[in-house]
């Protein structure tokens, strides 16, 4: 195996999560402003849905499998594990504690991943080689720094300008945090709820992609079935139609984006990835969000970096080396059985090779 045929991986997973940093920082910005977290999440779908068929139908459609109705039942309950009740509980979650409380739990979800990959024998580990080593230890250096990122904060570092900026802020997030604080076993809950269904999302999406391996069209549908689902509990939850109107340009700038580009590309792309590498290997990419949001934070809103966020960081980027290391050295020895496969079923889906 070459080394681009890691790499490109690697490089698409690095991308998608610094395009859900982005998501996270908008999302933040107009559910301060009291938007109905379940309309952004109906109104996202939508626009990805209209985003996604040209391209998929345009793209995919010489070598689009049949659509049979056990595809269409797998796409289903994919978009209402993955897309509706995934968003609906993290948002929940996100109302009962707090935003970067809400973020850093779903750092959780390589190691949810990693252990339900286990028994369904869709991750496979041999802790005599160096190799099965490797990918074990950096999945615990990678969670290690996960939770250093969500449980420690440490010393405040920066300039005091950034400093006085975050105490204002800080003083809030205290205020919101003492209301809420019986709250925040239940919030807990649903955050763990959230990454459950998310980390089965990604094993779900390991066979689809044998059955229809066409991540444009199979994200499409998705899509397609979450607006309804998302829809259908936004009608329940909320009946007011006035608040179902986009005001500002921040809105409908963060609609358009985070159906787009945060949801349709990035959820394409992770769809490829695990057809690629498996679903471990994807989501060990996902303390990287908050990385990108505290750099983000930082360099834009001039919010306080913590000596937490800087440790946990370089333990995350150490775990994603090491296991990077183990998968490189375990296909190199591996007689590449499945991966030409793997590669030909994108092909004859897409009528050319992705990358």
């Amino acid at each position: 195996m070459n080394s681009s045929g890691l790499w490109k991986p690697v490089v698409c997973m690095m991308a998608v999560n610094f395009a859900l940093a982005i998501v996270n920082v908008l999302l933040k910005k107009i559910l301060e402003g009291g938007v109905n977290h379940m309309i952004v999440v109906t109104y996202r779908q939508a626009v990805s849905c209209m985003f996604l068929a040209p391209l998929a139908y345009f793209w995919e459609r010489r070598s689009r499998p049949k659509l049979t109705t056990n595809i269409l039942c797998h796409l289903f309950v994919s978009a209402l594990l993955g897309f509706t009740l995934t968003q609906y509980l993290f948002l929940v979650g996100l109302g009962y504690t707090s935003t970067t409380f809400a973020c850093a739990f779903t750092n959780m979800v390589p190691a949810v991943t990693f252990m339900l990959a286990l028994p369904f024998g869709l991750e496979k580990v041999n802790i005599r080689t160096n190799a099965g080593r490797a990918k074990v230890l950096g999945t615990l250096i990678c969670v290690a720094g996960a939770m250093i990122l969500t449980l420690y904060k440490g010393l405040p570092l920066g300039s005091p300008q950034s400093g006085a900026t975050t105490a204002v802020t800080g003083q809030g997030n205290m205020t919101d945090s003492t209301k809420k604080t019986e709250k925040w076993t239940i919030g807990s809950l649903f955050l763990t709820a959230s990454c459950i269904l998310w980390s089965s999302w990604f094993l779900l999406q390991a066979r689809i992609g044998k059955k229809y391996p066409c991540q444009y069209s199979s994200t499409a549908f998705m899509s397609f079935f979450g607006t309804i689902q998302s829809a259908i509990l936004s009608l329940v939850m909320e009946r007011d139609f006035s608040k179902w109107i986009l005001k500002g340009k921040l809105e409908i700038l963060t609609v358009t984006y985070t159906g787009t580009v945060g949801q349709g590309l990035c959820y394409a792309l992770m769809s490829w990835c695990v057809k690629q590498k498996g679903p471990v290997f994807t989501t060990a990419f996902t303390p990287l969000v908050q990385i990108y949001v505290a750099i983000l934070e930082f360099s834009i809103l001039h919010a306080q970096i913590h000596l937490g966020s800087v440790v946990g960081s370089v333990l995350v980027v150490i775990g994603l080396y090491i296991l990077l290391w183990g998968r490189a050295r375990n296909e190199t020895k591996e007689p590449e059985l499945k991966q030409p496969q793997v590669i030909e079923e994108a092909e004859d889906c897409n009528g050319r090779s992705q990358v």
